[in-house]
């Protein structure tokens, strides 16, 4: 397929109004609802959500319709992140062949706006032999959603902020962008850019960029001028929704909030944290598993060698190397009066989150 040229929209803020910026919802309502709450949100704000609203979460569809009631009132912005951009199924250069692979993608993954569009209108997709079978036919079902996903810029700008999905490049003009080029963008601040005016992205999970430590919170680069903020909502087991706060249009006061379900808890007992510790995660997860255990089995990191005990719930197979789910040894310091979040509750203490900052407790709770 060619390249495809990006939508981007020039957004004119009146002054006095809060930015609030909330990135890769994945179709988690209850999330969505609990950061839009907990930061207060009102028709006194303006709302940017900045991709990736959709899939790998249970509720696409109704996430969507709750993105385009808020769209609606005007003022709340959508972003087109990588996935979103469904509407490309329609396009005069989408090869039909690729409806086969976005048919087995549907049920792999039992989830998504096609998915749930399927469901809506009566159809089984186990019952399809091609996606080419139903797409005319959701299309035409759902004209509203295939409008509003096909009006959605790529990137919003004003004075002095750019939202963009996953990044930019710093010398090409924004509106000479791709597609492609302002949604797909992995390890983006590791390219090392700065720019003029305040660059927002999400689509890579913060977390993926620490070694030792697991932190969800949003990067705020001030020397490059670049915030990330995808706290790794549904993509982590200890995931949160960040929604990043900017006070006004001309303002880099940056604050922001997380929400996450996780029950909170007191810490009863001092514990100093660990002095060495590391974080296996995605895309570098491959285990050699040394003694299996029903609860805890003990691993070892194959491309370091680094030895951890990993739940064994989290390993992927049963097989002497596999991979695993996102995990750390790292132990949090922490004093009689801290409140955690608790994530895992296991024989071996508690996995908890502190200030977005996930690791073991070993003490007691209250």
């Amino acid at each position: 397929m060619a390249e495809r040229p990006s939508r981007i929209q020039a957004l004119r803020l009146a002054p006095d109004r809060r930015i609030l910026v909330v990135s890769d919802i994945h179709a988690n309502v209850p999330y969505f609802e609990g950061v839009l709450r907990m930061a207060g949100f009102s028709d006194r704000d303006e709302l940017i959500i900045d991709g990736d609203f959709l899939e790998k979460g249970a509720e696409s569809l109704r996430t969507l319709r709750i993105v385009m009631e808020l769209c609606g009132r005007g003022n709340a912005h959508a972003v087109c992140g990588n996935c979103d951009n469904w509407i490309n199924l329609f396009a005069p250069d989408w090869e039909n062949g690729r409806d086969d692979f976005v048919l087995r993608y549907m049920l792999w993954r039992k989830s998504g706006l096609l998915w749930d569009m399927c469901n809506e209108s009566g159809v089984d997709p186990f019952e399809l032999e091609s996606f080419s079978q139903v797409k005319h036919r959701l299309r035409e079902a759902f004209p509203a959603e295939w409008d509003f996903l096909a009006r959605l810029p790529h990137a919003i700008e004003t004075e002095n902020f750019v939202f963009a999905h996953a990044g930019m490049r710093p010398d090409k003009p924004l509106r000479a962008h791709t597609q492609e080029e302002l949604y797909r963008w992995d390890r983006f601040r590791d390219l090392g850019w700065s720019f003029d005016r305040w660059l927002i992205v999400g689509h890579y999970p913060v977390v993926l960029y620490g070694t030792d430590r697991v932190c969800a919170n949003p990067i705020i680069d001030r020397a490059r001028k670049l915030v990330s903020i995808d706290g790794g909502c549904v993509l982590k087991d200890d995931g949160q929704l960040n929604c990043l706060i900017i006070p006004d249009k001309s303002s880099d006061r940056f604050q922001y909030v997380a929400y996450d379900p996780f029950p909170v808890r007191t810490v009863l007992q001092a514990q100093p944290g660990s002095t060495r510790s590391w974080y296996i995660r995605w895309g570098d997860s491959r285990v050699q598993v040394l003694e299996r255990g029903e609860e805890f089995s003990r691993c070892r990191h194959v491309r370091t060698g680094y030895e951890m005990d990993i739940l064994t719930k989290y390993l992927f197979s049963d097989d002497a190397v596999t991979d695993c789910n996102d995990c750390t040894d790292y132990e949090l310091p922490l004093q009689p009066g801290d409140r955690v979040r608790v994530v895992e509750e296991t024989s071996r203490g508690y996995f908890v989150k502190h200030r977005g900052t996930s690791g073991w407790y070993r003490g007691a709770l209250a």
